[in-house]
């Protein structure tokens, strides 16, 4: 499939490595024959080569992201492909400076200021904003399918009753905004003390904010006070940040159960590592 995408771009590729920390598309850092550095994503699914191809022509201009150079539409056999511009850096840290971590505010609140458009029709990219909580209680009760063949009966009743009982004391969502859904350090890219931009948009929907703090709070924001009062004063500067406390643990709880079902569904071998992880996460929650 590689061949096929490499001959549909007409690309001339001296060099090819894949990238590691893709937990959903296949993506490769290309060097070209001009010496430059691009990249090839191939999203898992048509739906999300349509949401990636839908949000760069949103993001375009508001949001830093790379540049999005050529695309294939794919056929029976490839969902699809993007050649990419390449970001300047590496991604983000929880050894970053709070200087970063505004920048990080900053471009997560830029991106949380878009808006559903009017003049547009939008077929890869939902508005789940309008039902909310049926969008959350669907995309929980579909992965439970998964995690009941994980954890043991007694713990995943608990797990339930968790969720039923953590949802009915939700604040009134905000939004709709543009949201990343995978917003974590892996998809955001920094240069030196400069945010250069965000990566990664086959999961975005407009919705509601309070899903889209929890992998980064998770993975970054959490390591240090510091980072975590930088990031919060970046993103009050744009537009005004939710009470998080009043939504983390609701979110921070479902993605370790979902992420469970997730693993389950796209090999358990295979994601090993982000099972444990996250089987460590709930049962901290439920023990």
């Amino acid at each position: 499939m590689l061949n096929r995408v490499i001959q549909q771009l007409g690309l001339k590729v001296l060099s090819i490595n894949e990238v590691e920390d893709s937990h959903s598309s296949t993506v490769y850092k290309c060097t070209l024959s001009n010496s430059e550095n691009v990249f090839l994503k191939i999203p898992f699914s048509k739906l999300k080569f349509q949401r990636e191809l839908e949000a760069y022509g949103i993001l375009k201009g508001i949001v830093s992201t790379p540049v999005m150079l050529d695309y294939w539409s794919g056929d029976e056999e490839c969902p699809g492909a993007f050649l990419l511009s390449e970001l300047k850096g590496k991604p983000l840290t929880s050894k970053a400076t709070p200087t970063v971590a505004y920048q990080v505010g900053v471009l997560h609140a830029e991106m949380h200021s878009i808006l559903p458009p009017n003049n547009q029709i939008l077929t890869g990219i939902q508005n789940e904003f309008p039902n909310w909580s049926n969008f959350i209680e669907r995309q929980f009760y579909s992965f439970a399918e998964d995690v009941k063949e994980i954890l043991d009966e007694q713990l995943y009743i608990k797990a339930i009753e968790k969720y039923e009982k953590m949802k009915k004391q939700l604040p009134p969502p905000d939004g709709p905004s543009f949201v990343h859904m995978d917003f974590r350090p892996a998809n955001i890219i920094v240069d030196n003390e400069k945010v250069s931009g965000m990566i990664d948009f086959e999961s975005v929907r407009f919705g509601s904010t309070e899903i889209d703090f929890t992998k980064v709070y998770r993975d970054f924001l959490s390591v240090d006070v510091n980072l975590y009062n930088a990031y919060q004063e970046g993103y009050n500067s744009i537009r005004p940040l939710i009470e998080l406390e009043n939504v983390l643990p609701f979110y921070s709880f479902t993605d370790a159960f979902n992420s469970i079902g997730w693993c389950n569904r796209r090999g358990i071998e295979k994601n090993a590592l982000f099972l444990e992880e996250n089987l460590e996460r709930l049962k901290k929650w439920l023990l």
